[in-house]
């Protein structure tokens, strides 16, 4: 490297560090003007309350002025790419408690619209005044349809799939044969001397058909941890919905159970249907959905919760032990998102694992994979 490069990295550096540190004495010895001092007030204004004793405060910070605060949201797009945006708006709501901000209509206007913030006006939806509710359902939407831009196709097209390879036929045409299976199907007619398969039984894709194949429940606790699970579900539940070999019905619970089948059509709707907070019955939850089974064989429940059970316990462990017994394929995941597992329940998780429904996080990109699997009745794709 040249003596020039090493001094500009060396540069970048020190700049780099000036902006982490914050305040006037922070012992790099370099000033900032112009773009840099802008991005360092936006930095401090959010992060500056902390700094240790005998150190300059970075700013005065947001306070609760609805101007202030929309005037830092309006800064922080202007000098930050959209992830950086994302976090310091996750970090100002929990930080700074701007939850109730998020109220009016011009501050959400402002915001860079994520996951976490729907999470976050979801949770407030009964306090919402009329004035902001279509200002917060655009916001919603926004998200929402980037997330089926992302995640539709691809989920369709893995689902068709393992429908088709599910509804295997014992005479199939040439053209419809399954190769693969039809060899391991028939390895025991192997000829050595012919070094070949007689393949006395072949295994074959079934056709196309607009009838129904499987059934679908989606049971998504949503308590106020689940928020990003619930958005990922719902977008799910529309577009599995959307498939015609598919009957999916989508329930939500706390400690009461609401089926919002009927809204599947729009994601956007579910959502709003939700009440984020509460409390946990995952047993009453699983009632119901156990009593809308009609097909068990054909039948997926796939339970979204952190598994902190405010109900009977013993009874939930009983009705996924029946379902299992009946012929359902049941899936535990502790989250739909792309964050990693929570904190859950332990001991819930290992009770459900004995009985063969080991509970895992699953983020949206493997989630079609997972219920491929489960449709074709094959083991799931851990994470």
């Amino acid at each position: 490297m040249t003596e020039s490069g090493t001094g500009t990295a060396g540069d970048e550096r020190l700049r780099r560090w000036r902006l982490v540190l914050g305040g006037e004495e922070d012992g790099t010895g370099r000033a900032l003007g112009g773009r840099d001092a802008a991005m360092d007030g936006a930095l401090g204004a959010l992060y500056g309350g902390g700094r240790a004793q005998g150190q300059a405060e970075r700013s005065a910070g947001l306070g609760g002025s609805a101007p202030r605060v929309a005037r830092w949201l309006g800064d922080i797009r202007t000098y930050f790419p959209s992830p950086v945006v994302q976090v310091m708006q996750r970090d100002a709501i929990e930080r700074l408690g701007l939850s109730t901000l998020l109220l009016e209509p011009e501050m959400l206007e402002a915001v860079e619209p994520d996951v976490h913030l729907v999470g976050t006006l979801l949770s407030l939806n009964k306090a919402m005044p009329d004035t902001t509710r279509e200002t917060a359902r655009a916001v919603v939407r926004k998200v929402v349809e980037q997330l089926e831009k992302r995640l539709a196709a691809r989920t369709r097209a893995t689902l068709t799939g393992a429908l088709d390879r599910s509804a295997r036929v014992s005479r199939p045409r040439h053209h419809d044969i399954d190769w693969d299976r039809t060899i391991r199907a028939n390895l025991k007619n192997y000829l050595p001397e012919h070094r070949t398969v007689v393949p006395e039984r072949l295994v074959g894709y079934g056709r196309a058909s607009r009838a129904v194949k499987k059934e679908v429940v989606l049971c998504i606790d949503q308590s106020g941890s689940m928020a990003a699970s619930v958005v990922y579900a719902s977008v799910f539940g529309a577009v599995l919905a959307s498939m015609r070999s598919i009957a999916t019905r989508l329930v939500v619970f706390d400690t009461a159970v609401v089926d919002l089948t009927d809204q599947l059509d729009d994601p956007v709707d579910v959502l709003f249907g939700t009440q984020l907070g509460g409390g946990t019955d995952i047993n009453r939850a699983l009632a119901y959905c156990q009593s809308k089974i009609t097909r068990p064989a054909d039948t997926v429940v796939v339970l979204i919760s952190d598994l902190y059970e405010g109900g009977i316990r013993d009874e939930t462990l009983g009705r996924v032990a029946a379902m299992k017994a009946a012929g359902v394929e049941f899936v535990t995941l502790l989250a739909l998102s792309d964050e990693g597992a929570p904190a859950y329940d332990r001991e819930h998780a290992a009770a459900l694992a004995a009985l063969g429904a080991p509970a895992f996080a699953c983020t949206p990109d493997l989630f079609p994979e997972v219920m491929a699997a489960a449709l074709e009745k094959r083991p799931l794709p851990f994470p």
